[in-house]
């Protein structure tokens, strides 16, 4: 499962995250932490950072960028990770757009938990109330001035990122004014709406892969064919058989009906007819020698 959680400061993320790392067994990948770790490993990358943020300078996206590979390459990954505080900006966006596509990954979902500003305000004034009220130190950066720096920031930077993964059908939205159970819960019934989803894709790829339509479309006609050449070889050859052997017998019959008619023909014309005519003409001949 690769995920990116979306929200402004106070939203819930950080909980959020803790109970996604413990559901799916991935990583959190926090761009800050892994920055420090990369400075103190002394990767190529890890020095390059060291000298931007040793003079008080931002790291650049590409430098962030390549920290981020480095570490999508170790064991701990392939179970997937959540990325929280990256990316920021839709140039960021798209530069790990670019990155999961070199590596042969891609996002299975933008989690934004979506609250209302100014309830996040009133949350803040109370607590740091509470915490002045029983004589606790309050943090600088956990202070209403603060977070309302920090929210105008998220909506210039970090907002246009909503509508980003909302054209590439990667955005899910949540309301994070429910509670914190409540959340958890919508978060899961979604991501497992997904994952049943690419199982069925998945499912669908395994047998296209397979050739299974192939076959099944390329059987039939070949078997239809088939049958189709026999009968028409078959049956007129069939009937062409029958047919001369009747004309056969046919001419048989005719050829002994005439050779019948043909030997009667030769019997009575020598021993018929011109037998009866030799009789006639000698008895003629007989009266007149008594005449005589």
């Amino acid at each position: 499962m690769r995920l990116i959680l979306l929200g402004p400061p106070g939203a819930g993320k950080g909980t959020q995250a803790q109970r996604l790392i413990h559901k799916y067994g991935i990583v959190q990948l926090s761009t800050g932490e892994m920055l420090r770790a990369a400075v103190a490993a002394q990767t190529p990358v890890g020095l390059q950072a060291k000298d931007i943020m040793a003079g008080g300078g931002l790291v650049p996206d590409e430098i962030v960028i390549g920290i981020i590979s480095d570490r999508l390459d170790q064991p701990d990954m392939k179970n997937g990770f959540i990325l929280d505080g990256f990316p920021r900006t839709v140039p960021q966006a798209e530069a790990l757009d670019d990155l999961l596509k070199k590596k042969h990954m891609r996002l299975d979902a933008v989690v934004e938990l979506r609250v209302n500003e100014s309830a996040l305000l009133n949350r803040v004034e109370t607590r740091v109330a509470e915490m002045r009220a029983r004589g606790e130190e309050v943090r600088v950066d956990d202070t209403p001035e603060v977070l309302s720096k920090r929210l105008a920031s998220y909506r210039t930077l970090t907002e246009p990122l909503i509508h980003y993964y909302s054209e590439r059908r990667k955005l899910l939205t949540v309301d994070g004014m429910m509670t914190i159970e409540h959340v958890t819960r919508e978060i899961g019934r979604i991501l497992a709406a997904i994952g049943a989803v690419e199982a069925k894709a998945a499912q669908k790829a395994d047998k296209k892969s397979a050739g299974k339509p192939v076959v099944e479309s390329a059987a039939k006609p070949a078997k239809t064919a088939t049958r189709k050449a026999t009968r028409k070889t078959v049956k007129p050859a069939g009937k062409a058989a029958k047919k001369p052997a009747k004309t056969v017998r046919k001419a048989a019959k005719a050829g002994s009906k005439g050779s019948k008619k043909a030997a009667k023909g030769r019997t009575g014309g020598s021993k018929g007819r011109p037998a009866k005519r030799v009789g006639k003409a000698a008895k003629k001949v007989t009266k007149r020698r008594a005449k005589a």
